[in-house]
C-alpha cells in the first residue's frame, strides 16, 4: 500500500496533547476513560491506512489502558504513605514534550521569518518561485479533522458479501486526476460529494491520500465545512 508521513503530528504525545487543548482538559487531571476511547479510534485507522508510526501509537494505546486498568485497583501509596497517581509518569511525559514543542514552534517561526529577508544574492535572472502558504492550504483544519472525516465515511459503508474475489487497480496518480477534474469547473467541492458513488473502502483511502498529495504540491486547499463531519477543497490558482 502507498505510504505517507503526516506532517502535522509527529507522534502519540502530540496527538495527546491535541485531545487536551481541543477538549480544554486539565493536563493535571486527564480524565482516561475519555482520552482512551478517542486515542484508539485514531490508532485503528493509522493501522488501517498503513503508515510508518503506527507502531508507537499502539504502545501508547497500551499504555492508556495500562492506566486505566491501574486506576481502577486500590492506590499505591509511596515510603510517606500518599497515594500514587497511575498518570504521573505520563502527565510529566506530556509536561516535558509540550514544553519542547512550544520551544521548536518559537524557533521555527523565527527561521522562516529569517528566510524571508536573507537572500542568496542578486541573481535578477533567477526565476521567483513562492513557496505555498500552508496556513492558507488548510484554513483551520488539522490532520485530526481529515482523519475523523475519512473514518466517518468508511464506517458507514455498510459491509457486503462477496463470493466473487476481484482485484481493484487503482493508484494515487489516477485519484488525483479524478480530484483535479472535478475540481476544473467547481470553485469548491465538498469531499463526501466527491467520494458518494465509491463503494470500496481502497478506493476511498487512496483518493483521500491522493488529496493530501494535491494539497502538499499547493495545487489544491482544504477548509471547514458547516458539516461537523465533512470539508473542503477548493482549487488553489496558480501564479
Amino acid at each position: 500500500m502507498y505510504k505517507i508521513k503526516l506532517d502535522q503530528f509527529e507522534g502519540p504525545l502530540d496527538l495527546l496533547l491535541f485531545f487536551i487543548k481541543r477538549d480544554e482538559l486539565n493536563i493535571y487531571d486527564i480524565p482516561i476513560s475519555k482520552i482512551t476511547k478517542e486515542f484508539l479510534d485514531y490508532v485503528n485507522l493509522i493501522k488501517m491506512l498503513d503508515l510508518e508510526v503506527a507502531g508507537d501509537f499502539i504502545l501508547m494505546a497500551s499504555t492508556l489502558m495500562h492506566i486505566k486498568v491501574r486506576m481502577l485497583l486500590p492506590r499505591e501509596v509511596d515510603e510517606k504513605g500518599e497515594e500514587i497517581d497511575p498518570r504521573s509518569e505520563l502527565i510529566q511525559a506530556l509536561l516535558e514534550y509540550k514544553k519542547y514543542k512550544e520551544m521548536s514552534e518559537e524557533l521555527s517561526f523565527f527561521e522562516t521569518s529569517q528566510r524571508k529577508i536573507n537572500y542568496r544574492g542578486n541573481y535578477s535572472a533567477d526565476e521567483k518561485i513562492t513557496p505555498p502558504d500552508y496556513e492558507i492550504l488548510l484554513k483551520n483544519v488539522t490532520i485530526f479533522d481529515l482523519a475523523k472525516a475519512i473514518k466517518r465515511v468508511l464506517d458507514g459503508i455498510k459491509p457486503e458479501v462477496f463470493h466473487e474475489i476481484r482485484k481493484i487497480n487503482i493508484s494515487v496518480e489516477e485519484q488525483i486526476s479524478f480530484i483535479m477534474s472535478n475540481l476544473e469547473n467547481e470553485t469548491e467541492l465538498h469531499f463526501l460529494s466527491l467520494i458518494n458513488e465509491m463503494r470500496e473502502k481502497i478506493r476511498i483511502v487512496i483518493t483521500f491520500v491522493a488529496l493530501l498529495e494535491l494539497t502538499k504540491m499547493g495545487m489544491i486547499g482544504i477548509k471547514e465545512s458547516p458539516n461537523f463531519n465533512d470539508f473542503v477543497l477548493f482549487k488553489i490558482k496558480n501564479g
